[in-house]
């Protein structure tokens, strides 16, 4: 199993209103990805982070192998989220992935 974790900073010049409403986007359009992408076993969008945060949105996200998430990166599913929903509001984007048990 393969643990998938992000960490995304939204841009700068989001309204509030914006940010509510492209984190509550990026929460249903990635958490909306079980059981469309093969081996994509969970997903879990956390973005009502503390004040003491430098990030705003986080994916957490478990895949069946290390292969399962290369596939995961090119399906064309999980493409047109991170296309619509992520990339357009996002300035920088930190990476963690590793294997658990």
């Amino acid at each position: 199993m393969v643990r998938h974790v992000i960490l995304w900073q939204l841009k700068d010049e989001l309204s509030a209103a914006e940010v509510e409403s492209v984190t509550a986007g990026i929460k249903e359009g990635l958490e909306g990805l079980v059981g469309k992408v093969p081996g994509l076993k969970e997903v879990h969008v956390y973005h009502k982070g503390l004040a003491s945060s430098n990030a705003d949105v986080m994916l957490d996200s478990i895949l069946e192998s290390e292969e399962a998430l290369k596939e995961y990166a090119v399906h064309p599913d999980h493409v047109a989220v991170a296309n619509e929903k992520v990339r357009p509001y996002t300035k920088s984007r930190t990476c963690l992935d590793f294997e658990i048990s």
